[in-house]
């Protein structure tokens, strides 16, 4: 029987690897070919060894350069051409949006996934009414759209982007093998971590401003970030670990030994599809203090396993560290508790792995007795 194939186009070896490992695991498992799409990344090695094909590709995430642009759909269309995938899967705006193109125009059979909006759609004017249009075209015939949150779902179905291929999981899920409940941390000294890109979007800086005024009256919190920076922000997050508030850690690959030791994980972000790392955290039995915005708020259940705030406002951010701190061992114990929990029940990532396989079957298997 001829070997099934599946094409994977990503914008980053981190997302395809941290987050799709297993989906690809079980790919493999299934004798499909996978091939993967992306530019160079060390995470691109290991997909190698459990037997992917790499197509190298060179992304530029944030550009906006209409040649560079233009290359890239050439590109996917001479990936897509040679490889003659049964199916396509997608991830992020640029792969989504031109992969789908392609994929339209090649009559290939595609399943993409939102995994947030992004600020130039979330925000109004002429560049959001553009990537609607684009997003129309792109997803006319698509065969599943995933959504990580009801919040990126209804916008799609206000704009009428394909309506009737819309499915929702719960994020990419955690594997909860990967990141085991660990015993909470004793100690007077309150360690709260930061996980992600450096960047504005992430709120680093209203969390810099935050960890001032909480070390200015209590010298026993102690911040802590682990993430890489952008390029583009790369200056300014020079800066403020210059500042010696919070210990930036840098890219780091064994995230797990961060958590274990921190006493809740701090993620003020302006918009999340489905924020991975509180997932992570939560799995790991540690309290989640969070913006209140779609793709967070879903992460844990407000007093029980962790504590949300307003985005962008550093006294709310404040007013919460001082909150938790209030509590008991005890009590943030019971917190991170009662994530786990709530992780097993709704995010373990075999759920997810199930729902894409479910639909790359119905695709690949479509006429088969």
């Amino acid at each position: 029987m001829k070997q099934k194939k599946i094409l994977i186009l990503v914008n980053h070896d981190v997302v395809i690897y941290n987050f799709r490992k297993e989906l690809i695991e079980s790919l493999l498992e299934e004798n499909y070919k996978v091939y993967v799409s992306s530019p160079y990344g060390k995470k691109i090695d290991l997909l190698i060894d459990m037997g992917c094909e790499y197509l190298k590709t060179d992304i530029e995430r944030h550009g906006k350069n209409i040649f560079s642009e233009i290359k890239l759909i050439l590109e996917y269309r001479k990936i897509i051409k040679k490889v003659a995938p049964e199916v396509v899967l997608t991830y992020t705006i640029k792969p989504n949006i031109y992969g789908g193109l392609v994929c339209r125009f090649l009559n290939v059979p595609y399943i993409s996934t939102i995994t947030g909006l992004g600020t130039a759609v979330e925000k109004k004017g002429i560049m959001q009414k553009i990537l609607i249009q684009l997003y129309k075209f792109a997803f006319a015939d698509i065969k599943t759209l995933f959504f990580q949150n009801k919040h990126n779902q209804q916008f799609f179905y206000q704009n009428k982007i394909a309506k009737k291929a819309h499915k929702l999981v719960p994020g990419s899920g955690v594997n909860i093998k990967d990141f085991p409940y660990e015993d909470y941390p004793s100690g007077e000294d309150l360690k709260l971590l930061f996980i992600g890109r450096v960047m504005k979007e992430k709120g680093i800086e209203e969390l810099v401003e935050a960890a001032k005024c909480i070390k200015a009256r209590n010298q026993s919190v102690k911040f802590e970030a682990v993430g890489f920076y952008e390029p583009d922000y790369a200056k300014e997050a020079k800066k403020l670990e210059a500042l010696n508030i919070v210990t930036f850690h840098g890219n780091q690959n064994n995230i797990q030994k961060f958590i274990k030791t921190s006493h809740a994980v701090i993620l003020p972000s302006y918009h999340e599809g489905m924020a991975n790392v509180l997932l992570e955290a939560a799995s790991m039995g540690r309290p989640i203090l969070a913006s209140a915005i779609p793709g967070c708020e879903e992460t844990f259940d407000e007093g029980i396993s962790g504590l949300g705030f307003e985005p962008k406002s550093v006294s709310e951010i404040v007013k919460v560290i001082e909150e938790f701190f209030e509590l008991t061992h005890e009590q943030r114990k019971a917190m991170g508790n009662n994530g786990r929990i709530k992780i097993e029940k709704e995010f373990n990532r075999e759920i997810v792995v199930q729902s894409y396989l479910n639909e790359i079957k119905g695709i690949t298997h479509r006429g088969e007795l």
